[in-house]
């Protein structure tokens, strides 16, 4: 009777380790679940970017507004009849006084 008990829990054990360790087994499941998360939640990051970069090509297809944004504020460029103003910021002056009440 011994032998029978342990001959079944030998087989028993042989059953459960490809379920367990196996190639396709609950730990590789589990670890490939998790991959697959990570995956998705990068590749949403990437749609999103990706969404903007084709709004930002569109919109510099279309129209001069993006063109003439992107020449003022990136390279510092103006139209021609414009004036050019700029006011430094100086931190070295201290802040004006109240008036007196």
């Amino acid at each position: 009777m011994r032998w029978l008990t342990l001959a079944l829990i030998a087989l028993l054990v042989l059953l459960q380790y490809p379920l367990w360790l196996g190639k396709g087994g609950w730990l590789k499941v589990w670890d490939y679940d998790h991959q697959l998360a990570q995956q998705r939640e990068a590749n949403r990051r990437l749609e999103t970017r990706n969404g903007g970069l084709d709004a930002e090509v569109r919109d510099l297809k279309q129209g001069y507004e993006a063109i003439e944004e992107r020449a003022r504020y990136e390279l510092g460029m103006i139209k021609q009849d414009e004036v050019f103003v700029q006011v430094p910021e100086n931190s070295n002056r201290p802040p004006p006084a109240e008036p007196p009440r």
